[in-house]
């Protein structure tokens, strides 16, 4: 990660300042935990990581702290995996990735998965985005957000397969 992950979860808790809503402590240790995770991972992974920094913690209460990260754009769902990825990346600027007001990306994200490691990269081409929309209106459907989950094999797989 190009930022500390502290810096990260401030630059997360500003952001969600900025739009009237709060990161308290307990959705920024879930974000935390999300963010430290290498891969997307499940709600029941992150509640037993919850579980021993919280130990009355419950299946609602990593839903509802996962239901306002991904409202407010901090986090990803990968719904072939059903788990969470991170989305408080530092660019060059220092920036995280740009959001509109409600929350929503503005980047496009596509993710690939890998079928036999589960290795997820996520990218963000434009182009993917623009042929889908394409696609969409050639079809009489406007479309506001799509989400390309891609199943292949990854490099390191490949190369030991």
């Amino acid at each position: 990660m190009g930022a500390s992950l502290d810096t990260m979860l401030d630059r997360a808790a500003a952001q969600c300042a900025r739009r009237g809503a709060q990161l308290t402590e307990l959705r920024r240790q879930v974000l935390r935990l999300v963010l430290e995770a290498e891969q997307p991972v499940g709600a029941y992974a992150l509640l037993d990581r919850l579980k021993a920094l919280r130990g009355g913690a419950a299946p609602p209460t990593v839903y509802r702290a996962l239901d306002f990260l991904l409202e407010q754009g901090l986090i990803h769902k990968v719904e072939r995996l059903n788990a969470f990825l991170g989305c408080v990346e530092a660019g060059q600027e220092g920036h995280a990735h740009a959001h509109d007001e409600a929350g929503h990306h503005d980047h496009p994200h596509q993710f690939l998965i890998c079928r036999t490691c589960g290795t997820t990269a996520e990218i963000s081409d434009p182009a993917i985005t623009a042929a889908l929309a394409s696609a969409s209106a050639g079809a009489g459907f406007t479309l506001h957000r799509a989400t390309v989950e891609a199943e292949g094999v990854c490099a390191d797989c490949a190369g030991s397969a």
